[in-house]
């Protein structure tokens, strides 16, 4: 978004990926991630920006049987054919 949208792009990545995601004394970044991808998941933002925190996620140490039990889990809150789409998406980062 830098050159077109500079103060969100600086927002975003300053304060959200720089300050908020590294308060790691008060939620660890595998904490964030779950957390992170079960609002995605439940608003229903099944686009990059998911698949992208699914991938963090994985960074961040959430193992595959993990992830897949949030995202079973979440499909009883935020509803089944988004739970699908996560799940979908799970797989491809998980079984690379």
């Amino acid at each position: 978004m830098k050159g077109f949208a500079d103060k969100f792009a600086e927002l975003n990545d300053d304060v959200l990926f720089g300050e908020v995601w590294s308060r790691e004394d008060e939620l660890s970044p595998r904490d964030r991630s779950l957390i992170t991808v079960s609002a995605l998941m439940a608003a229903g933002i099944l686009d990059t920006s998911l698949f992208h925190h699914i991938e963090r996620a994985k960074a961040n140490g959430v193992n595959a049987k993990e992830m897949s039990e949030a995202l079973t889990q979440l499909a009883f809150y935020a509803g089944w054919p988004k739970a699908w789409a996560a799940l979908r998406m799970a797989k491809e980062i998980y079984g690379k």
